[in-house]
């Protein structure tokens, strides 16, 4: 095995580990390229945007979508957005916390 990723190495086809992604540059970029305006500030979504937090979508999946979207939003290609701005943004959407369960709120569990 070890022998195997040597080669691959130095072959140049070992994956390499993506630099790790940023959820405060995230925030920025969902600000930044008008994310919000149609998921929230929160993610939480909107009349013109789905949810996308606390949980959002596999990163793979969420790269997918926002690549080749053809619905109401427009898809948003590398130039406008780059792998890493989409991985930071995943990261922000995951780093929101899920809100209190209603019941947990003595006023609103009366």
């Amino acid at each position: 095995m070890l022998k195997l990723l040597g080669v691959l190495a130095f072959l140049g086809l070992a994956a390499t580990p993506a630099p790790a992604a940023d959820a405060a540059k995230g925030k920025t970029a969902f600000m930044k390229n008008g994310c919000w305006q149609c998921h929230g500030e929160l993610g939480q979504g909107g009349a013109a945007g789905k949810t996308l937090a606390p949980k959002p979508m596999a990163l793979e999946a969420f790269n997918v979508f926002v690549r080749n979207s053809n619905g109401p939003m427009p898809p948003y290609p590398k130039e406008i957005l780059s792998d890493a701005d989409l991985a930071d943004i995943h990261a922000y959407l995951q780093s929101i916390p899920a809100g209190k369960d209603y019941k947990s709120i003595p006023l609103l569990s009366q």
